[in-house]
């Protein structure tokens, strides 16, 4: 087949080992529909993944679709450079007001955007206390994305330690990772080490950077409750900025639109990305209080405007989708409709909590993640030569959905707009790719 051939000769995969991947055949996507995506050969696929974390109305919504056909009639793209845009003008007057942030910064990516968050925020706090202040404070295990500056508040190892000698400095804290913490202190003992180190280094530190409620790329490690509301009242108390890195997490994906409003969190930046357009095109933003914004405030020749800007920033298609999946989150009551099938998940993985060489299932909203390990009782992790994660999801996709795992932590992340037939049948899939997984007995 033609394209196999050109996407194993040419088309190199983000995240992916090109050597095993010629090997395996994997489905390539030709259209999608709803929470289902059609392969090349006529097979279909639940969406267990959402297109990477970003699809929350399903593929093809009529509504969305039609407003991107609208504004191509229209234009598909204007700079945003000394100029204003009619679409990208009222998605940022939406997401002001959804975020009780009144100033939006749009990028094309989540990584972009964690960019120029921490850009505004290092600007800002060399006006305003002084040119010591230069470093970040992260947490192990985060992720912020791949460009150079995200990845230095990355604390993942196996992604971001390769890169380390090009990277500036970051503090980092433990993560409050409960099923690996070494007592059932976790949530006490990791929040008086980032108030160690807070403290310590209070007069050297632009801002706090943090995935709220859940860390995703680590393995879905849900935080303890009311650790969010502790490290924004710690960030407070050392007059250190707090960012909230909600790629991932915003827009219903916790059950809330945000996932700050779990625990009554109001951030001084607001990263957003992911699900801003449903899935259907890049953009990403950072939202700012009125303090930041009118630091950057003065006459032409003082400079102190923001310099900073991509090419396709606020592009016109990507802000009328993302206008349409707020209307469709008011039309259909998206949030509204979530507890039911949040609790329904919950129940219908439950089941799984006895498997012997399941660790621990951790769910935030429509977060889902799944720790494999080749002992329970010691919790001893797999060999990663032995890719128990992966022979899941080749699994799974033999019985039609496509996940993709962490490593050995099985991630499931199903469109917001699941039925709940839809939702028992993904459950069902699986629960049956992980009990058909050929792993030897311990």
């Amino acid at each position: 087949m033609q394209l196999r051939r050109i996407d194993h000769s040419t088309l190199w995969h983000p995240f992916t080992q090109m050597q095993a991947y010629a090997e395996e055949n994997a489905p390539i996507i030709e259209r999608g529909e709803g929470v289902r995506l059609y392969d090349t050969e006529g097979r279909q696929y639940f969406d267990g993944v959402s297109s990477l974390w970003c699809n929350v109305h399903g593929h093809r919504h009529p509504r969305i679709d039609a407003a991107i056909r609208d504004q191509l009639d229209r234009v598909a793209h204007s700079t945003l450079l000394g100029l204003g845009s009619v679409p990208s003008i009222r998605l940022a007057e939406r997401l002001a007001d959804l975020a009780g942030m009144p100033h939006v910064f749009y990028a094309d990516s989540g990584a972009a955007a964690v960019e120029i968050a921490m850009k505004v925020a290092f600007q800002y706090m060399q006006r305003t206390h002084g040119s010591k202040r230069t470093k970040f404070v992260a947490f192990r295990n985060s992720y912020h994305g791949d460009t150079l500056g995200a990845v230095s508040v990355g604390g993942i190892d196996i992604f971001h330690s390769i890169f380390k000698p090009l990277l500036f400095e970051t503090l980092f804290a433990p993560s409050p990772y409960t099923y690996r913490w070494p007592n059932d202190r976790c949530a006490e003992e990791s929040l008086a080490a980032f108030d160690e180190l807070l403290a310590g280094h209070a007069d050297e530190i632009v801002a706090v950077i943090i995935e709220p409620m859940v860390q995703g790329a680590a393995g879905m490690i849900v935080q303890p409750p009311g650790f969010l509301a502790a490290v924004r009242r710690k960030a407070r108390e050392q007059d250190v900025l707090f960012i909230a890195d909600e790629v991932a997490t915003g827009f219903g994906r916790t059950g809330r639109m945000f996932a700050v409003e779990h625990d009554d969190v109001r951030p001084d930046v607001l990263v957003l990305g992911k699900g801003i357009t449903a899935g259907y095109l890049p953009l990403s933003a950072a939202c700012f209080t009125s303090e930041i914004y009118e630091s950057f405030l003065g006459r032409h020749e003082e400079f102190r405007h923001f310099l900073h800007g991509h090419t396709y920033t606020g592009n016109a298609l990507a802000c009328a989708a993302a206008l349409a999946s707020l209307d469709v989150f008011a039309a259909e009551k998206t949030l509204e409709t979530l507890g039911d099938k949040i609790m329904l998940v919950r129940e219908e993985l439950k089941s799984l909590a006895d498997h012997e060489h399941v660790g621990e299932i951790r769910q935030c909203g429509m977060m889902v993640g799944i720790e494999l390990v080749a002992d329970r009782h010691t919790k001893r992790s797999f060999d990663p030569a032995e890719r128990k994660g992966h022979q899941v999801i080749l699994e799974a996709r033999r019985r039609g959905m496509i996940i993709r795992p962490l490593g050995d932590v099985i991630v499931f992340m199903p469109p917001l707009s699941s039925t709940e037939k839809e939702l028992r049948e993904m459950c069902g899939i699986l629960k049956e790719s992980i009990e058909e997984t050929k792993i030897p007995k311990s």
